[in-house]
């Protein structure tokens, strides 16, 4: 086997663990279907390195310090800085909707902080780190529409076009229109086509070269956004727009 091929499989036993919360080594073994000899040797090497912890009592493995140690990392290098995320938050209680901050990463359209509460709560699954389905959700819209053409096709391909509601846009062509409409229009709308009979919508956030970097996105339910389209969009327009302004080097001020 090759060693590409061993660190595949090593990372699939350490994600099978961690999509149960714990895992015994013939659970792994049957949902990954490789011998149980090798899932053994495998959840034991991953031990000695602290990726997994061996519970005695409940004969199970589960995640180690070197797995918290790692998100930790994660979450502290992209969580949106303080500003952005004070924006967003003005925004969420501007408008009484749940909003949002995603940006670049890579090859990657990373969401990196939610502002919610019990009576306008975020998509649930719409959580730190959300980077799937960039053709169905607003903010996904606003950053594919920047891509250049070949760049989006490799990204597309690569992550494939899910249909996730009767309305999720999965035929390319009628994707490449309408992300042209987005980037004419500065705004994306998505109405049912991420999750049923909820709409969201998404603006772009520029830095000091005028280079689109990330944008900024609310949800709510349909039918409370039939008749606030012009409100939500101005609003959503203010607020990219102090966020762009931190990004230029400016500082924070709160929208009138």
């Amino acid at each position: 086997m090759s060693n590409s091929a061993v660190i595949q499989r090593t990372f699939s036993v350490l994600e099978a663990v961690s999509a149960s919360g714990s895992a015994s080594a013939k659970t792994v073994a049957d949902r990954l279907e490789i011998p149980l000899p090798t899932v053994y040797r495998l959840l034991h090497e991953l031990e000695d390195c602290n990726y997994l912890v061996y519970l005695k009592e409940d004969k199970c493995f589960e995640l180690g310090p070197k797995c918290f140690e790692l998100g930790l990392s994660f979450q502290q290098r992209l969580v949106a800085p303080h500003p952005i995320r004070q924006i967003t938050d003005e925004l969420h209680r501007s408008l009484g909707t749940a909003a949002y901050f995603a940006i670049y990463r890579g090859s990657d359209i990373l969401l990196t902080y939610s502002s919610d509460c019990e009576k306008h709560p975020r998509l649930r699954p719409l959580r730190f780190g959300f980077h799937e389905a960039a053709h169905a959700t607003a903010f996904g819209k606003i950053l594919l529409s920047a891509m250049p053409e070949a760049q989006r096709t490799e990204y597309l391909d690569a992550r494939g076009m899910q249909v996730l509601t009767p309305h999720t846009i999965v035929r390319r062509d009628l994707l490449d229109i309408h992300l042209e409409e987005v980037a004419t229009r500065g705004i994306a709308w998505e109405h049912d086509e991420f999750l049923p009979r909820q709409t969201c919508a998404a603006v772009p956030v520029r830095n000091g070269t005028g280079m689109q970097v990330g944008a900024i996105a609310v949800s709510t339910p349909s039918s409370k956004a039939n008749g606030r389209m012009k409100v939500l969009e101005s609003t959503l327009r203010q607020h990219a727009g102090l966020c762009s302004r931190y990004l230029r080097g400016g500082t924070h001020r709160e929208a009138s």
